[in-house]
């Protein structure tokens, strides 16, 4: 499908707006009445050169490898929730992690994480080894201990999972 330029011109401007490649289509078809399949409307993106804004994400938090590694704890399934106690002279409540079966899109191993205080949230490492740790609750952020904890736990886990 070709545009003309007062209709490129247009999508580039919803595009400026941070419109959404479906939204996009859709706009296509109401005011200009063409039917465009969502790829056709990649290649358009494409072939005006144009880039869609990314949608604002929760910015994963870094998580430093721990300084100490403590025991894993023994699980019977790929879905394992540990709970291993900190070092001597580190302080935390209980802190649970589990590893999911199939990974989350975009990762290569993620799961669950439950902190000392009740809150949680969805952990991930990506396909370039970055860790991401998306809070349930938006703003949330853990304690330092608790965060030791977890990087503590979480290594173990992996490490015995062969990861």
């Amino acid at each position: 499908m070709n545009l003309d330029e007062a209709q490129r011109k247009k999508v580039s401007d919803w595009i400026g707006e941070g419109a959404k490649l479906s939204e996009i289509q859709t706009r296509i078809g109401k005011e200009f009445g063409i039917s465009m399949t969502y790829m056709d409307v990649r290649f358009l993106i494409d072939d005006l050169k144009l880039k869609p804004k990314d949608a604002p994400s929760a910015a994963p938090v870094n998580i430093a490898p721990p300084k100490e590694s403590v025991g894993t704890t023994p699980a019977n399934s790929p879905a394992a929730t540990v709970g291993a106690p900190l070092p001597e002279g580190q302080t935390g409540g209980a802190v649970s992690v589990t590893v999911d079966q199939i990974a989350r899109p975009g990762s290569v191993v993620s799961g669950r994480v439950k902190f000392s205080d009740g809150q949680g949230g969805a952990w991930l490492i990506d396909q370039m080894g970055r860790p991401g740790l998306i809070p349930d609750q938006q703003g949330y952020r853990p304690a330092p201990a608790d965060i030791a904890n977890f990087q503590a736990q979480l290594q173990n886990e992996l490490a015995r999972l062969g990861f």
